[in-house]
């Protein structure tokens, strides 16, 4: 009999639980299932530095961009994100089974998902020429790469998944500047649309050991009314863990086994 009222319980909580998700959905901007993040006590350490002085922003880092909900999850209050009236429009009419993402197409800026990811630099005689930010999954196999060298952007980029990027430092913060981007992706889950005048400029500040921001500017007179300003904040993961292997291309249609069907060409 006691354990028919103890199955008889938890029966009853997890309907309870499963009733309360959708409004916990509404409240909770990252969920981090199985990644396990580094101790209040290791994240207030001071901001480790490299060899050349310059601030590690290695990580590797969760969160720290959109997902969701960009309005949202970059600090605004809903209504707030000025959507030109097709761009608004277009958002309502698109459903989340039909993200490119669901088919491992590229996430891109400012998109994240509840997986780690890391910046990686390479270095020649001259210095530093070239960081890649890295996701255990979302790019499709490819990798962002952010030029270090003082090179400028091209007089006309070809529309890619992730643009082109250039970066430099400024005192501890990195500022990656963006242009080129196509019109293709998704700026969240809800289908926040853009164009392919997108302009985006980040800033990364590693306030300790545990805590990276991302300032993020989005410039598209395309879509936008006026120039939007979000803030983003990632957290390292425990330091003995490293990215995991992911493998998802293009047609892999690794989202079907959620029920998700491919995006739609005029999508």
């Amino acid at each position: 009999m006691n354990r028919l009222i103890a199955a008889a319980v938890a029966l009853g909580g997890l309907a309870c639980l499963l009733h309360a998700r959708p409004l916990a959905q509404e409240r909770v901007q990252f969920i981090v299932p199985g990644t396990p993040q580094i101790s209040a006590v290791d994240a207030i350490k001071p901001v480790p530095r490299l060899p050349d002085g310059k601030v590690d922003l290695t990580g590797p880092w969760v969160g720290g961009g959109s997902n969701a909900d960009i309005e949202r999850d970059g600090g605004l209050k809903p209504g707030e994100l000025p959507l030109l009236p097709w761009a608004q429009t277009l958002r309502e009419s698109r459903k989340e089974e039909n993200e490119p993402y669901t088919t491992c197409l590229p996430m891109s800026v400012p998109r994240v998902n509840p997986y780690p990811w890391k910046i990686a630099m390479t270095y020649t005689g001259k210095g530093l020429s070239h960081i890649y930010i890295l996701h255990e999954t979302g790019d499709a196999g490819a990798h962002r790469v952010v030029y270090m060298d003082g090179r400028g952007h091209p007089a006309d980029p070809v529309p890619t998944w992730w643009g082109h990027s250039v970066g430099w430092f400024e005192d501890d913060t990195l500022v990656i500047d963006t242009v080129g981007y196509n019109d293709r992706f998704w700026f969240d889950s809800r289908g926040t649309p853009h164009t392919d005048q997108l302009h985006t400029i980040e800033r990364f500040t590693r306030l300790n050991f545990g805590t990276l921001v991302n300032e993020f500017t989005l410039d598209d007179p395309g879509a936008f009314s006026r120039p939007v300003y979000l803030t983003f904040t990632a957290t390292h993961i425990r330091p003995d863990l490293d990215l995991m292997e992911f493998i998802c291309l293009e047609d892999n249609q690794y989202g079907i086994a959620g029920g998700f069907a491919p995006a739609q060409p005029d999508r």
